[in-house]
């Protein structure tokens, strides 16, 4: 399940019409004309681009963020992910979990962090994402994989999950510990509302509602469940830790802050923390951000 960015570069570019970049504008005409000649058609071209995530090409800091880590391979379907661990072996592990077209190596600000502080640090490239195999995914493959890497490497003592990553963890949910309560969850970025997801994303490609009908019907089809029933703002939503934290910019362009006000209204005990200036993924780097989640993750290690 994609993420669905604004054509907005920035976070704090200047109010007034956005400029739309000339691949969206040529996705956006090439719909329309598919809508006119079939819904059906245009519903499949739909969800072939919303379950395909783009291999982005590396960042500089990603190359330094892997060096110190000892890769391994998760079995998964008929293949395997790519995984990687930081930190001591014997000590209490905290997983992480990335976002739509990221990848393990975008999390190296946290994972240096958390092995500074006594943990032992896993990352996995997702289903289709860096160098796990596979070209397209969705939330209920991807929370799948989320609960293979956690049995392959638990218990887990905590999980730091981002955007799409964090749906999966907390939307599905996933189970940690053999069923037992995860003792901490921090969740970044957060998407709210699954329909408001696909919402987002209709509206970016100028989707009909005849083909946004067909594409909520599908998932539903296919899951046996509700689209809502993933949303964390949905009351009685069972999540899988006994505590959490939630970081979430009000200038994130991506996921609007207005989903993460809505999940702190409907989890009771959800410890809810905003940030300004960050957007969507810089949060992930922010000393700041890493020092609030550490202390989290360790305050439950006192037994507080």
């Amino acid at each position: 399940m994609a993420p669905t960015p604004s054509p907005r570069a920035t976070s704090t570019a200047p109010a007034g019409p956005v400029a739309v970049p000339p691949a969206l504008r040529r996705l956006q005409l090439g719909f329309r004309l598919l809508s006119a000649v079939s819904t059906r058609l245009a519903f499949r071209a739909a969800w072939r681009v919303f379950t395909t995530p783009r291999r982005l090409l590396p960042k500089k800091w990603e190359a330094a963020a892997l060096q110190e880590a000892r890769g391994f391979a998760v079995p998964f379907g008929a293949g395997a992910l790519a995984a990687y661990e930081w930190g001591a072996a014997a000590a209490p592990t905290v997983l992480l979990v990335h976002g739509w077209e990221h990848r393990a190596s975008f999390w190296g600000a946290f994972a240096r962090g958390l092995v500074a502080a006594g943990y032992r640090v896993v990352a996995f490239d997702g289903p289709a994402h860096g160098a796990s195999p596979g070209r397209r995914t969705t939330l209920p493959e991807y929370g799948a994989a989320v609960q293979a890497v956690a049995e392959a490497v638990g218990p887990v003592w905590g999980v730091v999950a981002h955007s799409f990553g964090a749906a999966a963890t907390a939307g599905l949910p996933v189970s940690f510990n053999g069923g037992q309560a995860l003792p901490r969850l921090v969740l970044l970025s957060v998407p709210g509302s699954t329909p408001a997801v696909f919402q987002r994303f209709a509206e970016l490609l100028q989707l009909s509602d005849l083909v946004l009908s067909h594409l909520l019907a599908f998932v539903e089809a296919r899951g046996g469940r509700q689209v809502e029933s993933f949303s964390l703002t949905r009351p009685g939503h069972a999540v899988p830790a006994r505590r959490a934290l939630l970081f979430h910019d009000q200038a994130d362009d991506t996921i609007p802050f207005a989903e993460a006000e809505a999940i702190a209204r409907h989890w009771p005990g959800l410890d809810f923390r905003p940030t300004t200036g960050l957007g969507h993924n810089r949060i992930m780097r922010d000393a700041a951000v890493i020092g609030q989640a550490v202390a989290f993750l360790r305050a439950d290690e006192a037994g507080n």
